[in-house]
C-alpha cells in the first residue's frame, strides 16, 4: 500500500471517477474487512459496515484532508459506524424486548386482511414508482438482486462488473430509494 498512489485516486475520485473509486476500494478493502471483522467477529456483518463506512466516505471525499493519512481517516469513518450501529442495534433490542406483553401483541400480526392486502399492493406500486426514478446501473443492480434473485457472483458474471463495485452501487442504489421514498412521505 506504500507504493500506491492514494492522493491522485482521491484526487479523480473527487471528480466522480468509477476507476478511481474502485482503486481505492480494491486497495483499502481487506484491511477495512480485517479490521471490521476483528471489532465485530461476524463475515456478515463486517462486510456490511465495510461496505456502508466506504459509501460514507466516498459520500464525504470532499471533506477529506491530506494532511491526515487516508486508511486513518477511512478506518475512523468504519470504527465510528460500527459504533453507531451497536447503539442502535442496543435501542433497537430494549425497544423490541416487550414484543410479548399482551399491551404490546397488537402491534405484530401475521393476519392479513383484505384492506392490509391493498395498503400492501399500494406500498409495493410506489417502492417500483421510485425504483424507476433510479439510474439505469441501480434499477439494472436492484432487478437483478431483489426481483430475479441473484447473488453477487451471479450479478457480477451477468454485468461484467467487479463484485466490489457492485456491493457498493447497491448500498447507494438502497440509500437513494430509501431518501426519494422518505422525502416523499
Amino acid at each position: 500500500m506504500d507504493s500506491f498512489d492514494y492522493k491522485s485516486e482521491i484526487e479523480k475520485a473527487k471528480k466522480n471517477d468509477q476507476k478511481a473509486f474502485n482503486q481505492l476500494f480494491d486497495v483499502f478493502w481487506d484491511p477495512l474487512f480485517n479490521f471490521l471483522l476483528k471489532r465485530t467477529n461476524n463475515k456478515n456483518k463486517a462486510e456490511e459496515i465495510a461496505i456502508e463506512s466506504f459509501a460514507k466516505a466516498f459520500d464525504n471525499l470532499d471533506s477529506y484532508n491530506f494532511n491526515y493519512d487516508f486508511k486513518n481517516w477511512l478506518f475512523s469513518i468504519a470504527k465510528n459506524h460500527h459504533i453507531d450501529q451497536y447503539r442502535k442495534k442496543n435501542y433497537l433490542d430494549k425497544f423490541t424486548s416487550n414484543i410479548d406483553d399482551p399491551i404490546h401483541s397488537d402491534l405484530v400480526s401475521l393476519n392479513n386482511n383484505p384492506e392490509d392486502e391493498l395498503i400492501n399492493t399500494q406500498k409495493i406500486e410506489n417502492i417500483l414508482s421510485h425504483i424507476k426514478k433510479l439510474k439505469q446501473d441501480y434499477r439494472i443492480l436492484i432487478k437483478l438482486r431483489y426481483f430475479e434473485g441473484m447473488n453477487l457472483k451471479e450479478i457480477q458474471k451477468k454485468i461484467n462488473t467487479p463484485i466490489n463495485t457492485i456491493k457498493v452501487k447497491l448500498f447507494r442504489a438502497k440509500k437513494i430509494l430509501i431518501q426519494s421514498i422518505e422525502k416523499n412521505k
